[in-house]
């Protein structure tokens, strides 16, 4: 098994398939300092390779069976850091530059003149310590780098549902000023996200329309509470005041990024599938997807919820009601989607058994 401590700083592979040259470069580089190991073929090579650690491998190219070529992007495979000086006795540019190209270090002629190898080898071994600290380096960079990046992206995260939470904060405070309309929003959001999924929209677009729905209302903070604890019929100038809390609502909304998917939603919420709602009268499809899901939802919850002027409607009087208002109030699709909703409610709940 391939040791997995560092090699020393000293530790280096000689292979030559002439065992004169390989003594000799072994003496000399013992005698410079070096723990030398030999072998005879580029096999013994790779053996030695898993079983030892080197900083340095010189290696001749012309061997039998596996030439020094052949050997060097199977050595660099099992020791990436490996510092390889090539040594031939041919004087081929060719094959000088394939080495090199292929991760050799160097190219020394034989026979090697004994100074110019000690010389290339230290080359070799500050060029392998420098990769090996810019490795480093790099990696500390890229950990930083990782780190920071994540820390930013929790902490746009963490700004992102405070700015969220204030808005459905002004919403709810909103909503508890009026008992008649408290927890409006939430079940507003839950039947909008509930009529989303049912007309098959992504996991992104449902949430999006959720969030939507709970603070589609957040403009009414501009409406005079006068007009909207009124609890008898609005005069035609009040309705034209409560009517301006969907611009409002687009405006504060508008300022926020992580809320523009609900600015369209938001924006229709009171267009009406025929053309007769408001702020633009805008009609069919010009209606976003999700402004008409939520005109859906929101019509619903205040037919079937208790206000100051009339008690609430049952859900099957109030399916009848929007029934007879589909392709005028709401859009067809969306009102069966929430049909089929309410009725699979009514169902379950139907099916339910009594508390004990």
């Amino acid at each position: 098994m391939r040791a997995v401590v560092e090699p020393s700083a000293r530790h280096v592979l000689v292979v030559d398939d002439e065992e004169v040259i390989r003594t000799s470069l072994a003496r000399f580089l013992r005698a410079r300092g070096f723990d030398v190991t030999t072998a005879e073929s580029g096999a013994a090579a790779l053996t030695a390779l898993q079983q030892e650690r080197f900083v340095a491998m010189l290696s001749d190219i012309r061997m039998p069976e596996m030439t020094g070529l052949e050997l060097v992007p199977k050595a660099h495979g099992l020791d990436p850091d490996l510092a390889i000086i090539m040594l031939t006795a041919v004087n081929d540019a060719p094959t000088a530059t394939e080495a090199l190209g292929m991760g050799a270090m160097d190219y020394l002629m034989k026979p090697v003149e004994l100074g110019d190898l000690a010389t290339a080898l230290e080359r070799a071994l500050h060029k392998r310590a420098l990769a090996i600290e810019q490795r480093k380096v790099e990696r500390l960079i890229r950990e930083e780098v990782a780190a920071q990046t994540e820390e930013l992206r929790h902490e746009r995260q963490r700004l992102h549902s405070m700015v969220i939470e204030t808005v459905q904060a002004l919403v709810r405070a909103q909503e508890a000023k009026d008992p008649f309309l408290r927890g409006h929003s939430d079940r507003v959001a839950d039947l909008a996200g509930s009529i989303a999924s049912a007309l098959g929209l992504t996991d992104d677009d449902v949430d999006a329309i959720r969030m939507a729905a709970r603070v589609m209302d957040v403009g009414k903070i501009g409406i005079r509470e006068s007009v909207l604890n009124k609890p008898g019929a609005l005069s035609a100038d009040e309705f034209e005041h409560v009517k301006s809390h969907v611009t409002i609502g687009v405006e504060i909304l508008s300022a926020i990024k992580p809320l523009a998917a609900t600015l369209d939603p938001v924006r229709h919420h009171h267009e009406h599938f025929d053309g007769s709602g408001y702020p633009a009268g805008l009609s069919g499809e010009r209606i976003s997807l999700g402004g008409r899901i939520l005109a859906a939802a929101d019509t619903y919850d205040a037919l079937t919820s208790v206000r100051a002027w009339r008690e609430p409607m049952t859900p099957p009087d109030a399916i009848a009601f929007l029934e007879e208002r589909s392709g005028t109030l709401l859009d067809p699709k969306v009102f069966a989607a929430l049909r089929a909703i309410v009725t699979r409610r009514k169902t379950l709940s139907f099916l339910d058994p009594e508390p004990a």
